[in-house]
């Protein structure tokens, strides 16, 4: 038990499920179960918890909230700089204005020694009847550098338009880049090409490192938990995957290799556990403006030719995602298993830009 010291030094916040076992509505008698109703009306029983792995920013947040408005109880795994909680701690404290079950552990979700001591301070945390109902893998750590020296090619449009009406070709595109700043989308042809590091690549240990962070430690996390006997009789375990699993966009290639391995090994989950009530599918959201994303080299000409594309005229956002992850939760939604879900509003399939 002195491993889990530690653990418990880095909680941040703890607070037990609220007690519900006052009067139930006509579902809680149905059932025979003490229950937290959502804005839906919803239940979640009082001891189901959902576990967000990489739960301070972006869809891990955002599904954490959801979930927690909805009654559920909810547990985060996160890995952040002290300097960076300060913009954190907010969230949290918003989750913990909801009134649910909320623990938090500022702790490396990788690292199998780490991860089985975390598992230990759950089991602690949610007690003897506590049981996971959601299991998000929200873990956004991967490395970002092309695989080779990048050959330019010189772009034309923006020298040939600045000829035709007779101004500097630099004051053009200095133009276009403040206007393309300011959502003006259709100018990206004329603005600055993205800049890629350029002193290094990705080599092998990039690929590992990435691919087990964002990819395979689902696997660790998914085994750990049911070797405790943690997961509910009806389990949701979500991963979350994009356009880049199929797309090839530069800088990208490691992250790719980690979705689509992500998306191989949801698969092989919900075959292997679902015997068990263990359900796994993977959100394959549109592009969406989240510390990730922005650490994409090119991020902002992503952004732009997503709104071009996509019919509802702009980015998917964490909101979007948070809610289908909710109604995917929901006992109506328990015969989807082992696939991968769009959430981007028709951006995939749209042929079209404005």
């Amino acid at each position: 038990m002195s491993q889990q010291a530690p653990i418990r030094a880095r909680q941040i916040l703890g607070r037990p499920p609220r007690d519900r076992s006052g009067p139930c509505d006509l579902k809680g008698r149905l059932l025979g179960k003490k229950l937290g109703t959502n804005d839906f009306g919803a239940p979640f029983p009082s001891h189901e918890w959902a576990l967000i792995l990489g739960g301070s920013s972006g869809f891990g947040l955002a599904t954490a909230k959801r979930l927690a408005r909805a009654g559920l109880n909810i547990l985060i795994v996160h890995r952040d700089r002290r300097g960076a909680m300060k913009d954190i701690q907010p969230h949290f404290d918003e989750l913990a204005s909801f009134g649910t079950g909320l623990h938090i552990w500022n702790a490396d979700a990788i690292n199998a020694d780490k991860r089985s001591e975390t598992i230990d301070s759950i089991a602690e945390a949610i007690g003897p009847d506590g049981r996971i109902r959601v299991l998000l893998h929200s873990i956004a750590f991967g490395n970002l550098k092309l695989i080779a020296p990048e050959k330019r090619e010189e772009r034309t449009a923006g020298p040939n338009l600045a000829k035709r009406l007779g101004i500097d070709p630099a004051k053009l595109t200095e133009i276009a880049d403040e206007l393309f700043a300011e959502g003006e989308d259709g100018l990206h042809a004329l603005t600055s090409p993205p800049t890629y590091p350029d002193r290094s690549y990705l080599d092998e240990e990039d690929f590992s490192r990435t691919i087990l962070a964002m990819g395979t430690s689902l696997l660790g996390w998914t085994q750990g938990l049911f070797a405790r006997g943690l997961f509910a009789s009806d389990t949701r375990i979500f991963g979350l995957t994009s356009e880049g699993n199929e797309v090839a966009w530069r800088g990208y290639a490691a992250v790719s290799a980690a979705k689509v391995s992500l998306e191989a090994l949801s698969r092989s989950i919900a075959i292997e556990f679902g015997p068990y009530g263990i359900r796994c599918n993977v959100i394959q959201a549109g592009v969406t403006v989240t510390p990730a994303l922005r650490a994409i080299p090119g991020s902002d000409q992503l952004k732009s030719q997503a709104r071009l594309r996509n019919p509802g005229c702009r980015l998917t956002t964490p909101e979007d995602v948070a809610g289908v992850i909710f109604l995917l939760s929901q006992d109506e939604a328990s015969w989807i298993n082992g696939e991968v879900i769009r959430v981007d509003g028709g951006e995939h399939i749209s042929g079209a830009t404005r």
